[in-house]
């Protein structure tokens, strides 16, 4: 069987108004298609006016105001449509899309679509940098932002929390982390099908310590679609 590492694939990101994926609305996207040498064959960028008010606080980490937003952005609906749209396409030729932290973007396409009525997108094959990296390196030390790994792996990263360079680094580490972990080299849909299984794995190991100090939380260990539902 064919390893994902040699065939082409695409990489995702979003940047959003908040951090919870039920609520946050889309504010940047980007999507690159490359060879399996990683060099880019297309890119697709949004900006979107979300419709609401971005925080201060998420404005400060991408770099997108309300009112650049609404001067420069596209409707909402119409991006979110038109990312659905391209990544459908992609999921239906078997393409997968590489997305670190997978099941916040995915999650946030899913709600977008649901606000503005649009049927939901299936997401399949997806490659998550972050689920991987939490099973192939179970007990790391320190944080495991795609800054944080970019820097370990020796990948460039250099306008981070911009879609397209999010998106660039996340294909570059798990490209580099599959040079030194033979377990990621499987097919796409395969190894889509583990990261159910890890991340639901390491949901459980996260909550049964959150338990054991007695810190309130109700993690969901869904991926790479949390909907909520």
């Amino acid at each position: 069987m064919t390893s994902w590492t040699d065939l082409p694939r695409a990489t995702f990101d979003l940047e959003t108004t908040g951090i919870d994926p039920a609520t946050a609305r889309i504010v940047t996207a980007s999507l690159v298609l490359v060879d399996a040498d990683g060099q880019v064959l297309r890119a697709g960028e949004w900006l979107a006016d979300p419709g609401i008010e971005i925080p201060a606080q998420a404005a400060a980490v991408h770099g997108i105001t309300t009112e650049y937003a609404r001067e420069h952005g596209q409707p909402a609906a119409k991006v979110a449509y038109e990312v659905a749209m391209a990544l459908g396409g992609l999921f239906a030729d078997g393409v997968p899309v590489i997305a670190f932290n997978a099941a916040y973007d995915f999650s946030v396409m899913h709600h977008e679509l649901a606000r503005y009525g649009y049927q939901p997108l299936t997401c399949h094959p997806v490659l998550d940098p972050l689920v991987i990296n939490k099973h192939v390196h179970k007990f790391k030390k320190g944080k495991r932002t795609l800054e944080v790994l970019a820097g370990e792996y020796g990948v460039k990263l250099e306008n981070a929390h911009t879609s397209k360079d999010d998106a660039l680094a996340a294909e570059r580490l798990l490209t580099a982390m599959s040079l030194e972990y033979d377990e990621i080299e499987q097919p796409a849909a395969d190894l889509h099908k583990a990261q159910i299984t890890w991340a639901a794995e390491q949901a459980k190991e996260l909550q049964e310590y959150f338990d054991r100090i007695g810190k309130q939380a109700d993690i969901n260990g869904e991926w790479p679609v949390r909907t909520g539902e």
